[in-house]
């Protein structure tokens, strides 16, 4: 059964009627520009092929229920009382805190809300990198907006979605995951400006040049809301004060030898992971331009390399991917997402996929790791009404 028809089928069971609607909202996988964005910095997403769908129905009281395919009940409250609720305690209903969170931020935004239900279904990885959880967001603002006469553009909504997750849910993320979701484009990826929000569909151009990029979810599972994100923001924070700028963003590599000089060791190399990643999701962008996705290869290799030295993200079982994608002849390859687990891409040629997919299944069999999951993706299309 797809995602689609067990969302609506959930609705029925919750409810006793057919929903008035189904809306959708992708996943999300990064070309690259990793930790760049709550840094005001550049980033380079696309959105995959995996949604998340809400049935959606209006209720005659001023409650919101929520229920999912991966949840045992529903969550029920309040409208008036959301916020009252966060963050959810009850481990097995922490899910409930991004579709609540999002009700939530639209009412503060002047929404005219009324009670619904929402009955939410699933295709997009969970815990790999893949931002599951701007999925949920984006189909679910995209429903209220239209149900409750919001009025919002994309723009918004992922601000609205971005807003739950940092205060409902409690994670400090930036703003990609949720703009990738709603304005995601087929065959391109969103380069976006985090401070202006800015945004441009780049083409890549993969089907044309004989290209494909590969998942591979390494089966670590992550989590944002965890101490080492938070730990890693404020490094970021705190090198930003130190030379004195609003954020990292106003940094340029030629900024890093004075940058050495003035703060410790952990922190300048936080900072170098930031500086060199907008630089490189800049040469990102040129280099398809002028050359096509073949050139992108090394750029991908070398933000790996980045985020495994001087960020430290990346786990064992990223590494071993990226590298046995590597020596499996992939053109680039890097970890996507918040790190500490979760998933890596590799730039493939498209008729290598199986040998790739292969070769890094082998690799983890030899370390001893869970097998992965390994697939190919395609940049696909936003968020939508889907009926």
């Amino acid at each position: 059964m797809s995602a689609r028809d067990a969302a609506t089928r959930l609705f029925r069971e919750l409810t006793g009627r057919d929903a008035d609607g189904v809306w959708s909202a992708p996943g999300r996988a990064n070309l690259i520009g990793e930790h760049t964005d709550y840094n005001d910095g550049f980033v380079m997403p696309f959105a995959t092929p995996h949604r998340t769908y809400a049935a959606v129905g209006m209720r005659d009281d001023e409650r919101i229920r929520v229920a999912s395919t991966f949840a045992e009940a529903p969550v029920e409250a309040e409208l008036s009382e959301l916020e009252s609720r966060f963050p959810i305690a009850a481990e097995q209903d922490a899910w409930a805190a991004y579709p609540l969170g999002v009700a939530w931020a639209l009412r503060l935004a002047g929404a005219r809300e009324r009670g619904v239900d929402i009955a939410i279904a699933s295709d997009v990885p969970v815990g790999a990198g893949l931002s599951s959880s701007a999925a949920i967001e984006g189909a679910t603002a995209s429903a209220l907006n239209e149900l409750w006469d919001a009025g919002l553009d994309r723009t918004a909504l992922a601000s609205i979605g971005r807003r739950a997750e940092n205060e409902a849910v409690g994670a400090p993320t930036g703003i990609m995951d949720q703009m990738a979701s709603m304005l995601g484009e087929a065959d391109a990826a969103l380069f976006l400006d985090c401070r202006s929000l800015e945004a441009q569909s780049i083409p890549l151009g993969m089907a044309e040049a004989g290209l494909a990029v590969l998942v591979i979810d390494t089966r670590v599972a992550h989590a944002h809301s965890t101490g080492g994100y938070r730990e890693r923001r404020a490094s970021c924070e705190k090198g930003a004060a130190i030379m004195g700028v609003a954020a990292l963003r106003d940094l340029s590599p030629a900024d890093l030898p004075r940058a050495r000089e003035v703060m410790d060791d952990v922190t300048f190399r936080r900072v170098r992971h930031v500086v060199t990643e907008n630089q490189r999701v800049l040469d990102t962008v040129r280099a398809l331009r002028e050359h096509g996705a073949r050139a992108t290869g090394n750029l991908l290799t070398a933000s790996h390399a980045s985020m495994r030295d001087d960020f430290e993200i990346s786990v064992p079982e990223l590494d071993t991917a990226v590298q046995s994608a590597l020596d499996a002849g992939a053109l680039g390859a890097r970890m996507t997402g918040g790190g500490f687990g979760g998933a890596a891409i590799a730039l493939v040629e498209r008729d290598a996929v199986p040998a790739v997919a292969d070769a890094v299944a082998a690799a983890f069999a030899a370390e001893g790791f869970a097998v992965p999951s390994v697939f190919a993706v395609c940049p696909s299309a936003g968020a939508r009404r889907d009926a």
